[in-house]
C-alpha cells in the first residue's frame, strides 16, 4: 500500500499490473462440467439471450495464454448465479453460477492464479439484483406480506415483473424490470451487501472489486463504508468503479482507488484512429472517441487526464481501449490494425494499469454488444500472430522498464500528427514518440531536461532508430502510423 504526500492510499501491485478482462461465458469452455443442452455453437454470432457455455475451468485451462501474453491480473465480469449470459442479473450473491463451475471452480482458479502471481478481481453488482434474487422473488410470491418489501422500492400492487404492457410498480435500474433496485437506505440491505463483499475477500482471497454503476447508489456514506470494510480485510484490495466521466469526487482515499478510464479510451482512439472511427458504433455509450484529435488536441486531453486525480490514484487507473460495454477498438476503427497498435503502445507506456479485453490481442472483432462479446477462438490458425507478438512485446516493454509504470509524464512535442512524451523518474528516462498520420514525419524533439548533450539514444521498441542529443534536441524520422520508444542503450 502506497501513501503519497497527502492521505491517498492505493494498492502498489496495481501499478505494476496489466489486466486481462474476461467475459466468462465467451472465453473458454471446459469438458469438466455437465452443461445444459441448449447452448449456441461456440463460433456462432452472439445474441443477447443465448449461452455459449464458457466456464471458469476453461479459464484455468488457458492460463498459459494469459501468462504468456504478460497479463498479471484478471478482471471477470460477473460470475455469480444468474439467469443471463452476462450475469449482471444476480440471483445469488454467495454462489458462483453452476454453469461456470460453482464455488469449487473459483477456489481452484484463484489458487492457481495466485500460484502464478496473477491477481483476480470480481465484478460487484450492488445497485440492483434480479427477479430471481430470493428476497425479490419472495415479494412476487407473498405480495404485501413479504418480509423483504423494504429491500426494494415497491410503489403499488400488483407487481408486473414480466408483462411490459402493465406498470412494473417497483423501481428498477434504467426502467429495466428485470433489475429491481436495492433500497440501500435500509440498513439491513446495506449490511447484506457489505457482508457479500467481505465474504469473497475473506473466504476466497480475491484481490478486489470492480463496481457496476456505483453512482446509482446514492445512500450517504455507502461507498465510504464499503471501502473501510474491504480494506480492513485486505488493505491491498483494488476498488475500481464503472464511471465513464471525470470522477474526482469518487476517486480518493474515502471511496475508490480508480475508475474504468473511459476518458483515456476516448482520447487515445480519437488520436490513433482519427477519421477511421465509426461514431455509430458508440451509440448509447457515454464515451466519445471522436472527432479526430491532432497531436496538440491529444496532448491537451492527456494533460487534463493527468490533472484529474492525485498521482497515487493516477497510477492505478484502469486504462482500457474497449470492454464488454463498447465495440471492440478494431471494429470501431474499421479493422485498421495500425490504429490498434499505436493505441496499445501508448496504453502500455502511459501511467496507470492497462486493461486488455480478451481476444483483442489476436485480432478479435465485434461491434456493439452483443457482438463485442464473441467467443474466443481457440483455433490458433485464426489468430493474427503478428498482432499477438506486438501485444506481447509492448507488455514486456512495460514490465522491463519500471519508469513506464511509476515515472512521471511530460509532453515533449505535439505538432501535426506527432506526439512525443518522456516518462521519467530519478536518473531514468524514456522517450515515446507516436506518428498517427499517413505521412512520414521528420521532427526535432526537445529532451534537454532529461538527457545531456551528446547522449546517444536508440529505439528499444518499434522501428530501428538512433539519435544524438544536440542543442537539447533529438531529430527523428518517424514512419507513418508507427510508434517507437527510445532510451540510452
Amino acid at each position: 500500500m502506497a501513501t503519497d504526500a497527502g492521505t491517498s492510499q492505493t494498492p502498489d501491485w496495481v501499478k505494476d499490473t496489466v489486466f486481462y478482462q474476461i467475459f466468462p461465458d465467451r472465453f473458454a469452455k471446459s469438458e469438466r462440467l455437465l452443461k445444459p443442452g441448449n447452448l449456441q455453437p461456440w463460433d456462432s454470432p452472439p445474441t443477447i439471450e443465448g449461452y455459449k457455455g464458457g466456464d471458469l475451468y476453461g479459464v484455468l485451462d488457458h492460463l498459459d495464454h494469459i501468462a504468456e501474453l504478460g497479463a498479471t491480473a484478471i478482471y471477470f465480469t460477473p460470475i455469480f448465479a444468474s439467469a443471463s449470459n452476462h450475469r449482471y442479473h444476480t440471483a445469488d450473491y454467495y454462489q458462483v453460477d453452476p454453469m461456470l463451475g460453482g464455488n469449487r471452480a473459483l477456489r481452484e482458479l484463484v489458487d492457481e492464479c495466485h500460484r502464478r502471481n496473477i491477481r483476480v478481481v470480481l465484478d460487484g453488482v450492488f445497485n440492483h439484483a434480479s427477479r430471481a434474487f430470493l428476497p425479490f422473488n419472495d415479494i412476487l410470491e407473498q405480495g404485501p406480506h413479504s418480509a423483504y418489501i423494504d429491500w426494494f422500492f415497491i410503489q403499488d400492487w400488483p407487481l408486473s415483473p414480466y408483462d411490459g404492457s402493465k406498470p412494473a410498480n417497483y423501481v428498477s435500474w434504467v426502467g429495466n424490470r428485470a433489475l429491481p433496485k436495492f433500497n440501500t437506505d435500509n440498513p439491513v440491505v446495506r449490511e447484506y451487501i457489505m457482508q457479500v463483499a467481505e465474504y469473497w475477500l475473506r473466504e476466497y482471497d480475491i484481490d478486489g472489486w470492480r463496481l457496476d454503476v456505483p453512482e446509482e447508489v446514492t445512500t450517504a456514506g455507502f461507498w465510504e463504508e464499503f471501502r473501510r470494510r474491504v480494506k480492513a480485510i485486505n488493505p491491498d484490495a483494488y476498488i475500481v468503479g464503472e464511471i465513464w466521466h471525470a470522477a474526482p469526487g469518487w476517486v480518493n482515499s474515502s471511496r475508490f482507488d480508480a475508475v474504468m478510464n473511459y476518458l483515456f479510451t476516448s482520447a487515445v482512439i480519437a488520436f490513433t484512429g482519427k477519421e477511421r472511427v465509426v461514431p455509430a458504433m458508440t451509440a448509447g455509450r457515454d464515451y466519445h472517441p471522436y472527432p479526430a484529435l491532432d497531436a496538440a488536441g491529444f496532448a491537451h486531453k492527456i494533460e487534463q487526464l493527468l490533472s484529474l486525480y492525485d498521482w497515487q490514484h493516477t497510477l492505478v487507473q484502469m486504462n482500457l481501449l474497449d470492454s464488454h460495454d463498447t465495440a471492440r477498438m478494431l471494429s470501431l476503427v474499421q479493422a485498421d490494425k495500425p490504429s490498434l497498435r499505436l493505441a496499445t503502445l501508448f496504453q502500455m507506456t502511459y501511467p496507470g494499469a492497462p486493461s486488455i479485453f480478451y481476444g483483442d490481442e489476436i485480432g478479435l472483432v465485434g461491434e456493439l454488444d452483443p457482438d463485442s462479446r464473441r467467443a474466443m477462438p481457440w483455433d490458433t490458425s485464426r489468430w493474427d500472430h503478428e498482432l499477438l507478438g506486438y501485444f506481447k512485446r509492448a507488455i514486456l516493454l512495460r514490465r522491463r522498464h519500471p519508469v513506464l509504470r511509476h515515472g512521471r509524464l511530460a509532453t515533449l512535442y505535439a505538432q501535426g500528427d506527432v506526439f512525443a512524451m518522456a516518462r521519467h523518474r530519478e536518473h531514468e528516462a524514456l522517450v515515446v514518440a507516436l506518428n498517427s498520420g499517413t505521412n512520414a514525419a521528420d521532427v526535432s524533439i526537445p529532451v534537454d531536461h532529461y538527457f545531456p548533450v551528446g547522449t546517444e539514444l536508440s529505439s528499444i521498441f518499434g522501428p530501428n532508430a538512433h539519435a544524438t542529443v544536440q542543442d537539447g534536441h533529438i531529430r527523428l524520422a518517424l514512419p507513418p502510423r508507427e510508434g517507437l520508444v527510445l532510451g540510452v542503450v
